[in-house]
């Protein structure tokens, strides 16, 4: 991908913040950002900026998960492997998701 300067400082500014870029391969035409257990897909526009595509997801085996529910329980899933919904993680994902957020809409 080539990127903007714009594009450079927002991906500047989030790795001073912790957010590790990354390359998800089943994802190849969008960047990946990550945080601990939380993860999005950026996808630039045409402004010089990213947005997320979709949504934020809790990883399960370094994988994007899918949340279900099962016999009554909320999961988060990834092919076999699963992990409980709990308080403790939806918090986690949504302050990755709203520190992704504000920093995706700040400017230097």
């Amino acid at each position: 991908m080539d990127f903007t300067p714009r594009q450079i400082e927002t991906l500047e500014r989030l790795h001073k913040c912790d957010f590790q870029i990354v390359v998800f391969p089943m994802y190849a035409n969008y960047l990946g950002v990550r945080r601990g257990n939380c993860a999005a897909l950026l996808a630039p526009v045409a402004v010089g900026s990213f947005k997320v595509h979709g949504q934020s997801a809790y990883l399960v085996g370094g994988n994007f998960s899918a949340r279900i529910t099962q016999q009554g329980r909320e999961w988060f899933v990834w092919k076999k492997e699963k992990l409980e919904v709990t308080q403790a993680r939806l918090d986690e994902l949504e302050a990755f998701s709203a520190e992704l957020a504000d920093l995706l809409c700040a400017r230097d």
